[in-house]
């Protein structure tokens, strides 16, 4: 890895049984870098994602993230400098907003609990909804929910931020304002993996695109030419049909 690089695949598989979910994968991603992951369902883009916190392991080849392997023994290390926001919120029904954001920097990094608070603060009004600090997550609508997801995982400061599929969970009129949070954090320059099937918004936000299809990376470009002038078949085919819709 060069000095700029932050995430790097080197011929890594991961299987589940005898499911091969994802073949010889081999992609670096450099720090500062937008980078959209598309592709139709099953075809390894979450698996993908996952792998580079440790949530699921590769069985071979070699995965580094910030200059380290990811293995066992780097593993606690790495997880602290990516942060990760899932399809489902995975909020705490039972705390508020602003508990939520303060639990893992006060148990993680030992952070006071007025530091905490102040912080939490600061990215609930980064993501707009700092007068929502007090209420649970049930009081919120999805696309509130999950931007407090996106300020809990930028309350642990990390280098990175993994997306996996952060709209797909919402209805359509509030999918746009967890779209205009994320391209708020790109336009900041954070090193960001998006799992997304919003084609606009990796048009407009992403410096690369990857698709991907039965486990394997079949094109990789910068958006302009992956959406207007696609090299491979499968990929002119994917977008055909979902951008027909």
């Amino acid at each position: 890895m060069s000095d700029n690089d932050v995430i790097s695949f080197r011929n890594v598989d991961k299987w589940y049984g005898e499911f091969h979910a994802l073949k010889n994968i081999n992609l670096t991603i450099k720090r500062g870098e937008r980078l959209v992951i598309c592709g139709p369902s099953g075809s390894g883009k979450s698996t993908l994602i996952r792998c580079i916190n440790g949530l699921e392991k590769y069985n071979t080849g070699q995965l580094s993230v910030s200059g380290q392997l990811l293995d066992d023994k780097h593993l606690r290390t790495i997880r602290g400098k990516v942060g990760m926001v899932f399809q489902h919120f995975n909020l705490f029904p039972h705390m508020t907003v602003l508990e939520n954001l303060t639990l893992a920097p006060r148990r993680a990094l030992k952070m006071p609990e007025a530091e905490a608070e102040k912080m939490a603060r600061e990215f609930l009004d980064r993501v707009h909804i700092g007068h929502q600090a007090d209420k649970y997550p049930a009081q919120l609508s999805g696309g509130q929910q999950q931007r407090v997801a996106i300020a809990r995982s930028l309350c642990m400061k990390p280098d990175i931020l993994l997306f996996d599929e952060p709209t797909s969970a919402l209805d359509p009129e509030m999918i746009r304002e967890v779209l205009d949070v994320m391209k708020e954090l790109a336009n900041e320059g954070m090193t960001m993996v998006c799992v997304t099937h919003e084609m606009g918004f990796a048009r407009q936000v992403a410096d690369r695109v990857v698709f991907m299809d039965e486990g394997e990376i079949v094109e990789t470009a910068p958006p302009a030419q992956l959406f207007d002038a696609p090299e491979h078949p499968r990929t002119r085919q994917f977008l055909e049909q979902i951008l027909s819709y």
